[in-house]
């Protein structure tokens, strides 16, 4: 659900974000949280690695469980909550022994719902399972690329892969991208899609939002001198006379940057351009 604003100040003309209503207004489980330090985009020596980071709200880290590791352990969901550090939201679930863990919140979950990860458990919202044991054409999110690694995939808001085909001893899934790959049968993936899908429709509406959330001012290589960007220079205005690159030269219109040759085996088709 959005929410849209009376336009009495400049900023709220525009602005469109997600309601929140149904989240908790608890501070976050204490145990389950950690403090993190802002690096401002800066390595060890104090030279900015990556560029337009700094400043922002501080945030406390929220431990996510993407391993599901209690099997056969029914688990209550406590309460949904906000995460300032990814775009879903997540759940505070408890254990029947009493110990409580931070999942990724799946579409449409609700206080006291019960959830379960297991073998041959349930086809069901929230429940955790291998993925030979999921039918084809079932949406699933937090999918594992090796057993036991934890969730490595398909965990932003909105987002659910597809199993398309079962081929022993591999599960082809379709990726929200278009991709299409080869997962290991025994690697776990949790059913349903993941909450806030409408994440992708919020419109922040003044600069002053953006900094809160840690970016700092982009600004066009094409106004910089030549000396700071190759797009720099020139009398006038200009378009930069030139194919798109980065400060150092590289194309930015569609080179390819992976260099995993490793698994390229288990990519049967790229994403959609």
């Amino acid at each position: 659900m959005l929410n849209k604003f009376k336009p009495i100040t400049p900023g709220l003309r525009g602005t469109v974000l997600v309601s929140k209503k149904h989240l908790s207004n608890e501070k976050p489980f204490k145990s389950l949280t950690r403090k993190i330090n802002s690096t401002g985009g800066r390595n060890n020596q104090g030279k900015i690695t990556s560029r337009r980071m700094g400043g922002g709200v501080k945030r406390k880290f929220r431990l996510i469980d993407f391993k599901r590791s209690k099997i056969d352990m029914k688990a209550e969901v406590i309460r949904n909550e906000y995460d300032p550090n990814r775009t879903a939201f997540i759940s505070l679930i408890k254990y029947e022994d009493g110990e409580h863990r931070y999942i990724i919140s799946p579409k449409n979950i609700k206080i006291g719902d019960k959830i379960i990860s297991g073998e041959n458990v349930e086809i069901k919202n929230g429940n955790c399972l291998p993925m030979y044991n999921i039918p084809v054409g079932t949406n699933v999110h937090n999918v594992e690329l090796k057993p036991g690694a934890g969730a490595q995939l398909v965990r932003s808001a909105g987002a659910y892969a597809q199993i398309v085909s079962k081929e022993q001893p591999y599960v082809q899934i379709k990726l929200i991208s278009g991709e299409i790959r080869h997962i290991n049968k025994n690697c776990k993936a949790t059913i349903g899609e993941v909450s806030n899908s409408d994440q992708k429709n919020i419109k922040l509406g003044k600069a002053g939002r953006k900094r809160y959330l840690g970016f700092r001012p982009k600004v066009r290589g094409v106004v910089m001198n030549p000396v700071d960007h190759p797009h720099g220079g020139g009398e006038g205005r200009t378009s930069g006379g030139r194919d798109p690159v980065t400060p150092w030269g590289v194309s930015t219109k569609g080179k390819k940057t992976r260099n995993n040759k490793k698994t390229n085996v288990f990519i049967i088709k790229r994403k959609k351009k």
